[in-house]
């Protein structure tokens, strides 16, 4: 099995004020890029082939770990159509508490309104490890809170309802391992960048 590193990229002002971002493309914050300038990738995955999601928090990120990336778009966030830019209590002033409830309870099969689901997100992800098996390359990558969850779901078979099988920290490299089939498993999770 390769081996696939994947790192959140550093916090952005959103993240803060805990907007859904999805694919809006929001640039690191300066806590944010401070706290990237600190990281240092472990030299065990100084040799990986390294690549970042298209939107430049991931790519800000890689660039200040002293990563050179090349841009995969199949790693960008999940889109979250009508509700990125948007708190979940403005999402639930709008929609009211319990549509909104309702919708996240159904785990991978949540669909904001006009966006992607988490299965959608999952099979994007599939692909792309699956492709990174077939190559017998070790991968790291810049990306996603919702990627690493994806990469999480299709390991563990977690359905997304309910907290995750395992807390993530996520200023971490989290460590997946893939076969050319596509078969995804957990290598190590929580392996610090400080």
């Amino acid at each position: 099995m390769i081996p696939v590193a994947l790192i959140r990229h550093a916090p952005t002002d959103w993240n803060a004020a805990k907007r859904l971002q999805g694919q809006s493309d929001q640039p690191l914050s300066a806590a944010g890029r401070a706290a990237a300038a600190e990281w240092r990738v472990p030299l065990e995955f100084a040799s990986y082939a390294w690549c970042a999601s298209p939107l430049s928090r991931a790519a800000e990120t890689a660039r200040l770990l002293g990563l050179a990336c090349t841009t995969e778009p199949d790693i960008i966030e999940m889109h979250w159509g009508a509700w990125e830019g948007h708190t979940l209590q403005e999402l639930e002033a709008k929609y009211g508490h319990e549509a909104v409830k309702s919708r996240t309870r159904l785990g991978l099969d949540f669909r904001p309104h006009d966006g992607e689901s988490p299965r959608d997100v999952r099979n994007r992800i599939a692909g792309w490890l699956k492709r990174c098996g077939e190559r017998g390359v070790p991968v790291g990558a810049v990306t996603h809170q919702g990627v690493i969850r994806a990469a999480l779901s299709l390991a563990t078979g977690w359905t997304m309802i309910g907290q995750p099988p395992v807390e993530m920290d996520w200023a971490s490299v989290h460590v997946f391992a893939v076969d050319e089939s596509g078969r995804v498993a957990v290598e190590r999770l929580n392996v610090s960048l400080s």
